[in-house]
């Protein structure tokens, strides 16, 4: 029996790389090569707690942000052939990859279950390089959080969290033409991503006083007369720290969105009260739009290299998890298998 290395998570902070038996398509699956594969902030959720929601008890394989090349496909796959570039929405088809399933993308090879149940796979250029490719899923997460905040054309947006789904939902908000994005976080190097990018303004709550800020770059509304709020008409929150939220339904202008694409692992406590008399709407965001069309339009037509920081080899995770841990070192950190 041949075997390839697979990282696994056993429990709580436990992961390892274990011998598994390669890879075979059944008839209508497809096995790919990974070519790079993204930490993913729910990766290291996982990794905290020893499964997807609590320890468990077998091996979960992990990795779900990946690209890959067709490798070998099962005798009733017509779609797919060997050698096609693809990126992968990891939660098609209930294959979960993962995220709970079978496979897991840091490995060097992946079996993708029923391929043609659900949109699966999806053909990148050849001049799009693997490891942008790799960050279509994040990507997809960012767009999913744009579309479920109900921007429209001239709204103006602040983002809280400069961490990968903060950069990639600026990059597709600029993308989709809006303008004066605000993007807040505690990492400066995170910020000098997001600059690099093209944000509009970049605030670190350390030093600056955001609400100050925002109120002069999206302009300020009157509540109830006399209490000054911010213009911004949509937040959306992608740090994961509990003082946000409370902290935007004070500050925001009536009527305005907040979406939420963060992890929030524990309850937050909400003055449904100020939701009620601003109409606030708040919005939860999660995965991804089923067709990655304009995911892979935005990667092959904008350089959003900025975002990845880090390389490693698939042998050298746990260097990588340290990394990845670090938001004043980190931003998209990689695994080329």
């Amino acid at each position: 029996m041949s075997t390839i290395q697979q990282l696994r998570l056993h429990g709580p902070g436990e992961v390892r790389l274990d011998d598994v038996e390669t890879p075979q398509p059944g008839p209508r699956d497809v096995v790919v090569r990974v070519q790079a594969c993204g930490i993913c902030g729910s990766d290291l959720g996982y990794i905290k707690v020893g499964g997807i929601a609590g320890p468990v008890s077998d091996p979960i394989p992990l990795g779900h942000e990946f690209s890959a090349v067709v490798d070998r496909v099962g005798a009733e796959v017509s779609t797919y052939r060997p050698g096609m570039r693809v990126v992968v929405n990891p939660l098609a088809a209930g294959n979960n990859i993962g995220n709970g399933g079978d496979a897991g993308a840091f490995a060097r090879e992946i079996v993708i279950r029923d391929v043609g149940q659900a949109p699966t796979l999806f053909p990148i250029p050849d001049d799009l390089p693997f490891d942008q490719a790799a960050l279509a899923e994040p990507l997809g997460v960012a767009l999913q959080a744009v579309e479920r905040a109900g921007v429209a054309a001239g709204d103006k947006v602040t983002i809280f969290g400069a961490g990968p789904i903060g950069l990639m939902t600026l990059a597709a908000l600029l993308y989709r033409g809006f303008s004066d994005v605000a993007i807040v976080d505690l990492s400066d190097n995170r910020l000098g991503i997001a600059a690099a990018l093209g944000a509009t303004l970049t605030l670190n709550p350390e030093r600056d006083d955001v609400w100050q800020r925002l109120r002069e770059l999206h302009g300020t509304e009157m509540f109830l007369g006399f209490l000054p709020t911010a213009g911004a008409h949509a937040y959306i929150e992608a740090s994961g720290a509990a003082a946000v939220i409370p902290d935007i339904i004070n500050q925001a202008r009536p009527g305005a969105t907040i979406c939420v694409v963060a992890l929030h692992r524990q309850p937050i406590p909400v003055d449904f009260s100020m939701v009620l008399a601003k109409q606030l709407t708040l919005a939860g965001s999660m995965a991804y739009p089923e067709d990655y069309a304009e995911t892979v339009r935005i990667l092959a037509e904008v350089d959003l290299s900025a975002v990845i920081t880090h390389r490693f080899p698939l042998s050298e995770f746990s260097a990588a998890l340290r990394i990845a841990r670090n938001p004043s070192l980190a931003g998209k950190v990689l695994i080329e298998p």
